[in-house]
């Protein structure tokens, strides 16, 4: 038995760690971890070899974080709403090829996040070079030019990432006052104190 005042020891110690002729392995190992990681990068390296010059990713629109407690913080959400691509002057049809991501799901509900957003809609069309269809001597309207095409390359990483938070120290002036902080403190506790006192002596002069 233990000493002193502690939790009474029930562990479980019926786990095999390696298989036996009393049973399977029970637990699940991950030994394939780097392995793993490996994989996932030759095959993002091989989509982006073969969808080249396209980007990898796609653009993805500026959300607000659920809850109250992470309200304020800005992230990159699933898809632009149907809305925000109406404003753009975009289908939800066109956008998907065009590498737009596009949530049928989400509305706005306010007129900061769809402008917000139709910013960076706008941003991206100004950047976007279409190619032709079927080659690069057949030019439609809406197609991007021959050289602007020939000049494209691929983009790595995020498409229009999210700008961070400014970490420079705003200084601000500090105003000179005729009276300390805290005599000021004081004699406002004091006016508000004999307040009711001086609006009732004024009733009474009044009456």
């Amino acid at each position: 038995m233990v000493k002193h005042n502690n939790i009474i020891p029930n562990i479980h110690c019926g786990k095999k760690y390696c298989e036996s002729s009393r049973g399977p392995l029970k637990v699940r190992l991950t030994l394939n971890q780097a392995g793993k990681k490996k994989s996932r990068r030759l095959a993002r390296a091989a989509k982006a070899a073969a969808i080249a010059p396209r980007p990898l990713q796609l653009l993805r629109p500026a959300v607000h974080c659920p809850t109250q407690r992470y309200s304020a913080k800005v992230r990159l959400g699933k898809g632009f709403t149907l809305e925000e691509l109406k404003a753009a002057g975009l289908t939800a049809r066109y956008a998907r090829t065009v590498g737009i991501a596009v949530d049928h799901r989400r509305t706005n509900k306010s007129a900061e996040s769809l402008a917000l957003n139709l910013a960076r809609l706008e941003e991206y069309k100004s950047k976007l070079i279409v190619f032709p269809k079927k080659r690069l001597s057949k030019v439609k309207s809406g197609d991007s030019t021959v050289e602007e095409c020939k000049a494209a390359t691929q983009l790595k990483g995020t498409v229009l990432p999210l700008a961070g938070p400014s970490k420079e120290i705003v200084m601000a002036d500090v105003p000179t006052l005729e009276v300390g902080a805290y005599t000021a403190m004081q004699i406002a506790k004091m006016e508000t104190r004999v307040a009711g006192y001086r609006i009732a002596v004024a009733n009474r002069k009044e009456k």
